[in-house]
């Protein structure tokens, strides 16, 4: 479907069934947040607020929240953007199957970006930052936040479209030491598109022009969060997707306009200028806490006539973003196979927070695995590049078996995975620790900002142990250490008292590593100690969230007679990971349950 605009989507997804409307006035202030995430999780429809409290302008939210109404809104394209991408992974598909690819030409003639002359719908008129509305999403959050921007800069030594980034970076419009209308700040950092280019124009001593595009035809907003190959412009993307050309003009002072877009912010970024940004409830389920960002000085803010705002809510795992993933999984989930030699599938687990915890299933062919030795060498080959790959560098903890071991294994399938590679791991030789290095921004659970460490765990060969379900028998676990409970086969979550230090931590958990018998090793090789041993158990999401968000390899990993040969280090009997609320930790997002509350009558549930 050729959208040309938010609104032109928005009546289509409504034709269809698939859009709810708010019609009674609603704060932006935490309860447009909180009645997207209850409908978001009974798996509702698309939003759209029609009178928000102190805007005159409407909002919309929840429209990627079902992969299948994601789809519905590219059917005319979908499958041949699919192909598009498989011929990029394979050319020789092109010339085996022509008759299958005959779509693909005209496909590239509505990605070229067209220049607007005289039809420029976002430039009907002009408003105040204060006037778009004000939407605070959680309750600690710094203030009102832009969360599906498309923010678009341009390479100062080879300016134009083609060569522009257009990416998505959370924008604060308010709040902090920002000075309203005139002060917005972007959330990114300098290795990314934007940064890159940032650095680039201020080397120069010049401010980087910023154009960031709200609304729009859902491919603008696709298109912006995209992992493309390097050198193909999310706006060829943009109009390849929505089947209609990504339309632009250069206004007077400069900035680069997305014609059909329902808002467009323009501004510049000038040298070391950086204000405070933050507090935000973030996609791992917790705040990102305050810390300086770039500022920048606001140009002006235009609109099209009734324009709508669209925005998504993050937070604790699944949210939109998470159908987000999903699509983009299936447009590009063939690419991994042949970016990465080895790789069969890698999976980034939504429900810890996508970049703390990765599984994968790769190739082990070496001499070793046929010579029965069930020695992973290949796999930890794989390992070192996918943890040298784009965003899947922020992983912190990687877990990788092998496709030979049984050809079926998917990643998708995390219990299932899991227990496979719980079968298989030795403790004493499959554990390879990265300390000091990168892990993602918004994960507190590390030595500091940016900053922590990274474990593999790889698995292959035939099984080594059958996994339990039944708690072992014990007798009483020493203090402090309260109930154990079975999570899955093969693993125990046992509630421990508040962590205060690491010498506490290292002294108690020492304790309990001496008391648990080795042979729990043959039944249950992994053991989460956590704050709250039932909460964890009652789902797999609990314990995947738990456990992985709230630790540090380096700092958390605790072993039943654990031993250090040079510098490897292993375990006799089973694994320990306190995953327990540190000090230092960023606090959970929740919402105010008499919001939750007043949110269900607004929705009739």
């Amino acid at each position: 479907m050729g959208y040309n605009s938010l609104s032109h989507c928005i009546a289509d997804l409504e034709k269809h069934g698939h859009l709810k409307r708010i019609r009674e006035e609603v704060d932006p202030h935490l309860e447009m947040s909180a009645i997207h995430l209850e409908e978001f999780e009974r798996g509702g429809k698309a939003l759209l607020f029609e009178r928000v409290k102190g805007s005159k302008f409407q909002a919309v939210s929840n429209l990627f929240g079902d992969i299948d109404r994601s789809k519905f809104m590219f059917r005319d394209t979908w499958t041949d953007i699919q192909k598009l991408i498989a011929l990029k992974n394979d050319p020789m598909q092109a010339l085996k199957k022509p008759l299958d690819n005959l779509a693909i030409p005209f496909l590239a003639i509505k990605a070229l970006p067209m220049k607007s002359r005289w039809s420029k719908p976002v430039a009907f008129g002009e408003c105040r930052i204060s006037d778009i509305p004000q939407i605070v999403h959680w309750p600690m959050d710094g203030g009102p936040f832009v969360t599906l921007p498309a923010v678009y800069t341009e390479d100062i030594e080879k300016p134009g479209i083609m060569n522009a980034n257009l990416g998505m970076y959370r924008i604060q419009l308010g709040g902090n030491e920002y000075v309203q209308d005139k002060e917005i700040g972007l959330h990114y950092q300098l290795h990314r598109g934007i940064g890159v280019h940032q650095t680039k124009t201020n080397a120069r001593g010049l401010p980087l022009k910023v154009s960031i595009f709200v609304g729009g035809p859902p491919s603008h907003i696709l298109s912006a969060v995209m992992p493309l190959p390097e050198g193909l412009s999310e706006m060829t993307f943009a109009g390849a997707l929505n089947n209609r050309r990504f339309r632009y003009f250069y206004d007077q002072d400069g900035f680069c306009i997305s014609s059909d877009a329902d808002f467009v912010i323009t501004g510049e970024v000038y040298p070391n200028e950086n204000k405070p940004e933050g507090p935000f409830g973030d996609h791992l389920g917790y705040y990102s806490l305050t810390h300086p960002f770039p500022l920048m000085r606001v140009k002006k803010v235009y609109h099209r006539k009734d324009a709508i705002w669209p925005f998504t809510v993050v937070g604790r795992p699944p949210q939109e973003d998470t159908a987000f993933g999903a699509l983009i999984h299936e447009l590009t989930g063939g690419a991994i196979k042949s970016e990465l030699p080895g790789v069969h599938e890698v999976h980034a687990v939504d429900a810890a927070g996508v970049h703390p915890l990765l599984l994968a299933i790769g190739s082990e062919r070496y001499t070793p695995y046929l010579q029965g030795d069930n020695r992973p060498a290949e796999l930890l080959t794989i390992s070192n590049h996918i943890l040298g790959t784009g965003q899947l560098s922020l992983a912190k903890w990687l877990f990788i078996g092998a496709k030979q071991d049984n050809p079926k294994l998917t990643t998708h399938h995390e219990e299932a995975f899991f227990r496979h590679i719980l079968e298989r791991i030795d403790l004493r030789r499959d554990l390879h620790f990265h300390t000091q290095t990168s892990i993602d921004t918004l994960d507190y659970s590390g030595d500091g900002l940016n900053t922590g460490s990274k474990l593999v765990l790889a698995a292959c060969g035939k099984p080594r142990r059958t996994l339990g379900n039944q708690i072992p028998a014990l007798g009483n676990l020493p203090a402090p250490f309260g109930e154990i409970q079975v999570v899955f086969p093969g693993v125990l979550a046992i509630s421990a008292p508040r962590f205060t230090d690491y010498e506490t931590a290292k002294r108690e958990i020492g304790q309990l590593c001496d008391t648990i018998p080795v042979e729990w090793i043959d039944q249950f090789p992994f053991i989460t100690i956590c704050d709250d041993a039932r909460f964890v158990s009652e789902r797999l999401g609990n314990w995947l969230w738990v456990t992985f968000t709230r630790s540090n390899p380096s700092h958390d990993v605790y072993g039943v007679k654990s031993f250090q040969i040079n510098k490897h280090w292993g375990c006799e009997g089973p694994l320990l990971v306190d995953a327990r609320i540190k000090p230092f930790h960023a606090p959970p997002v929740e919402m105010p349950a008499n919001i939750r509350e007043k949110t269900k009558s607004i929705l009739k549930y």
